[in-house]
């Protein structure tokens, strides 16, 4: 009863709440526009933000109570490609033909991009001048990663796409299983067994490792979640 928040309106037409109040008398206020925007928050201490937005319903400026703001903007698509600060700090954004982010341009002129298949899925990454690439089977599953430094992990799914083998950039391979109901129940990594372990409504209570209980699941009477132990490893 500890984590009760109080819901306040002013329109008992609408679902937007005009403030909150949590069990320790901390109070947030919001007021919205007559579309569903909000138009400015007010936090418990009494610090107020206020938000703009164009005539889309997107969100381009936000302004904070020490006079700090930042603005957006979007093309024609409505994809953002720009946010600007007071100081004219400014971050850009461009995208292919498709709509996927391609690139991030930071303020110092940095470029953080992304390429992606015919599908639409990631195939290279480059972050800081650091690329790292995804490979991925018929069925679009990712089946091997290759690093920065050109080392590799790599994937294997059974036939209901579950992980069952992951083979890591030091050669490690951790290995999964599951029951008929698709839960996990043992786990191997380099010889290392841990088994999972559920009560009849298929709720987990305790991990096994070489045998001996490592954690511990506790439920009350209506199913919530009250206690997890850690015992061993």
């Amino acid at each position: 009863d500890g984590d009760i928040t109080r819901y306040r309106y002013d329109n008992p037409h609408s679902d937007l709440p005009c403030a909150t109040e949590d069990a320790t008398g901390s109070r947030k206020t919001m007021t919205w526009s007559r579309y569903g925007q909000l138009l400015s928050f007010t936090d418990c201490s009494g610090y107020v933000t206020r938000y703009d937005h164009d005539r889309f319903g997107q969100m381009t400026a936000v302004h904070r109570e020490e006079g700090l703001s930042q603005y957006r903007a979007y093309d024609s698509r409505g994809q953002l490609i720009a946010v600007k600060d007071t100081q004219g700090h400014e971050t850009r954004y461009e995208y292919n033909i498709a709509g996927d982010l391609t690139a991030v341009i930071a303020p110092d002129g940095s470029r953080n991009g992304t390429q992606y298949d015919a599908w639409g899925k990631a195939v290279r990454t480059t972050q800081g001048g650091l690329t790292r690439s995804m490979e991925y089977d018929a069925a679009g599953r990712v089946i091997r990663l290759t690093s920065e430094n050109g080392s590799h992990t790599t994937f294997r799914y059974d036939v209901l796409d579950r992980l069952i083998q992951e083979t890591g950039f030091d050669g490690r391979t951790q290995r999964y299983h599951h029951d008929l109901t698709g839960k996990l129940i043992r786990s191997e990594d380099e010889g290392l067994v841990t088994h999972w372990h559920y009560d009849e409504a298929d709720r987990l209570t305790h991990r096994t490792v070489k045998g001996e209980t490592a954690e511990r699941w506790q439920y009350d009477e209506r199913g919530w979640l009250t206690d997890i132990s850690h015992i061993s490893e």
